[in-house]
């Protein structure tokens, strides 16, 4: 008794999609008035905790018998030869690990276990291609022939850097980018990841060029487009990593400001196009936009008029608790080596009252930072400097270019030795 469900993968993503209930018998039937699109699917138990995988493809219309009992290692398909081969895979695979399971629990050390590791991956390997070649038409042979790598060829292999750019050049020789069944699997989603954090040089130009060049090759398929320019856009919108929301910007202003993400709404694309307008002014290498700006006693500073070899820019609220812990260490830091280095540190007050700012000032002898604040909010600094959450701090150069930014005090104590050393 119960439900069954049924979902898909769309990338690593997954779905529920349907649901049927389980007769006293324990059978449960999903009916659809249209095809499901092909791809890899699963069944989900009863309270969604166990499930295992099909293949949907052309032929929609089978059974499956599964006994939980045995983790659905042995399922039976009737009017199914997709997922005949598919459990036929999956068994493969069980034993394939078993052999590394029983070897590491038997104590076998790393040496032997890295030379069984090497055996089960070629015998994976040649089982994929033997089934390619037997069955070259089925879903199968279209996910295993996306997952496959390039091979080096013997003559390169000797010359990392050729190797390097043969493996890179070919990467994505095996994938059919207008077969959109490969959306519904886990693994263009593993590719992309893989091609553009291990093989792509993690700079934004270099990201930007490799981003084009992919999405020029599905202009002419729409749903992979879709998929492709929206992970693109989440993962680099996302990124933890400094200097990467260049490439959402990028993708925004080349394929969202021109139109062509279709599937949103005006609204939605307008809320997308708006979030690059504030990170467009403050991308790393940029001169920093002007701040003109009023110390506590009302003398106008003007952000271009600092002179230092390098400049810490730090919006914070006296009132803010994390602020209350980081601006007591970036005085610190500045006092005791920043300073002697040709640092100033500017102090812009991003909230809270004027007579909390400079009782903070004055109890936390801050007096040798340059104090700002914008009394009459003309500066706009929230929307130049992405100022959302305090505190926030930015490294300038004395020409005031953006180095680095949204930093903690020991990066920007990083950045500062590496830019010494390079000296």
């Amino acid at each position: 008794a119960g439900q069954l469900y049924l979902g898909n993968y769309y990338g690593h993503q997954t779905y529920v999609i349907d649901s049927a209930a389980i007769s006293p018998e324990g059978v449960a039937v999903f009916r659809g008035d249209t095809s499901l699109e092909g791809g890899i699917y699963f069944i989900l138990l009863p309270q969604k905790r166990r499930y295992f995988e099909i293949l949907i493809d052309t032929a929609q219309h089978f059974s499956v018998e599964a006994d939980t009992a045995d983790q659905f290692r042995d399922l039976a398909f009737r009017g199914s030869a997709d997922n005949d081969m598919f459990s036929a895979y999956n068994a493969f695979l069980r034993k394939q690990q078993q052999k590394v399971s029983r070897a590491g629990a038997g104590g076998a050390d790393s040496a032997a276990l890295g030379a069984l590791n090497k055996k089960v991956s070629e015998q994976i390997g040649r089982f994929r291609d033997s089934f390619v070649l037997a069955h070259p038409h089925t879903l199968l042979a279209m996910i295993f022939r996306a997952m496959e790598d390039p091979k080096v060829p013997e003559a390169m292999r000797a010359d990392s850097a050729a190797a390097y750019r043969y493996f890179r050049a070919h990467y994505w020789d095996n994938v059919h980018w207008r077969d959109s069944r490969i959306l519904r699997t886990p693994v263009l989603e593993t590719r992309l990841q893989r091609y553009f954090t291990q093989l792509i040089p993690p700079v934004a130009d270099s990201i930007n060029a490799a981003a084009d060049a992919l999405l020029g090759k599905v202009t002419d398929s729409p749903e992979m487009f879709k998929y492709m320019l929206w992970w693109m856009t989440y993962t680099y919108e996302t990124s933890p990593y400094m200097g990467m929301d260049a490439v959402f910007v990028h993708l925004v202003e080349k394929y969202y400001m021109t139109g062509q993400a279709y599937w949103l709404s005006k609204d939605q694309t307008q809320k997308i196009i708006n979030r690059a307008s504030q990170l467009a002014p403050n991308l790393i290498g940029n001169r920093a936009p002007e701040l003109t700006v009023r110390t506590p006693d009302s003398a106008v500073v003007k952000l271009s008029g600092v002179k230092a070899k390098y400049t810490v820019l730090v919006f914070w609220d006296p009132t803010c608790g994390h602020c209350q812990i980081v601006v007591p260490q970036l005085d610190s830091a500045y006092k005791h080596h920043w300073k002697a280095e040709g640092v100033r540190v500017v102090g812009m007050l991003a909230g809270g009252t004027k007579q909390q700012w400079t009782d903070y000032i004055a109890t936390h002898h801050l007096e040798d930072w340059i104090n700002v604040w914008d009394p009459e909010n003309k500066s706009n600094y929230r929307r130049l400097y992405d100022v959302y959450m305090t505190p926030v701090i930015y490294l300038l150069d004395a020409q005031k270019k953006i180095l680095a930014k949204k930093l903690d005090v020991i990066q920007v104590d990083q950045f500062l030795e590496r830019l010494s050393a390079a000296r």
